[in-house]
């Protein structure tokens, strides 16, 4: 059967041993049986830079080389450092934060989904700022050490300032999932980041349109498969 997956939001760690197991037993199972495998963000918990000694890397970017079928790669809010050199690596294509297919006769658009979520007005600027490309090539220049201290007293902060916010407010925004799925002429959606499995059914122009969002792999793996017949969310055990 012709099929197409997609995950997102692993957070891969060397902390959680069994994410990664899981996922190296997906590489060698499901993964095998579909024309393309789409990653959309958020792969690894942190990114500071494709020179990462982290040995975790080297065996995730060994494993998805071995793949026998395209990887693509859209960043994620954790990642979005990852570069060439790690995509070269693993064999990965790196895409656009926003990326149309034309797959099974569908017009599919995908992305990692954080811009999607326009209520959160200080994430939403945190992320413009950090997507300088001038103040990220003066964070790829520092020492890794020091970048390593700057990734973790970040993350802390971005920790502590999401307990405070609502469930709401981190979620999509509607009227930002009409506009991109308008712009691009999308009936389909499928993206990450919010950790809210499920797909929803909207309409678009007075027309029937999809949202297919992705879970994250904190207990279990979560992927979207698209084929002929339509868009499935399936979790399965590590």
């Amino acid at each position: 059967m012709s099929r197409t997956l997609f995950i997102a939001d692993l957070h891969l760690c060397q902390e959680e041993p069994a994410i990664t197991a899981g996922f190296l037993h997906f590489l060698q199972g499901e993964a095998q049986q579909c024309e393309a495998l789409y990653i959309l963000g958020d792969l690894f918990e942190a990114w500071i830079g494709d020179d990462d000694p982290n040995p975790l890397h080297q065996q995730i970017a060994t494993a998805l080389r071995a793949l026998p079928v395209p990887v693509y790669f859209i960043h994620g809010n954790r990642d979005f450092l990852l570069g060439k050199r790690f995509a070269r690596a693993s064999g990965m294509t790196l895409l656009p934060e926003e990326q149309v297919l034309e797959l099974y006769g569908q017009r599919v658009l995908i992305m990692h989904g954080d811009t999607l979520c326009t209520d959160d007005a200080g994430y939403q600027r945190f992320r413009a700022k950090v997507h300088q490309r001038w103040l990220q090539r003066l964070f790829l220049a520092l020492p890794l050490r020091l970048r390593l201290r700057i990734a973790v007293r970040m993350r802390a902060g971005s920790q502590q300032a999401n307990q405070h916010k609502s469930l709401a407010i981190m979620d999509v925004n509607p009227q930002a999932v009409a506009a991109a799925m308008q712009r691009q002429q999308a009936p389909l959606l499928i993206h990450g980041h919010t950790h809210r499995p499920e797909i929803h059914t909207l309409s678009l122009n007075g027309l029937p349109a999809q949202r297919a969002v992705l879970g994250a792999w904190h207990n279990a793996g979560s992927m979207i498969q698209l084929d002929a017949s339509g868009v499935k969310l399936i979790a399965f055990p590590f």
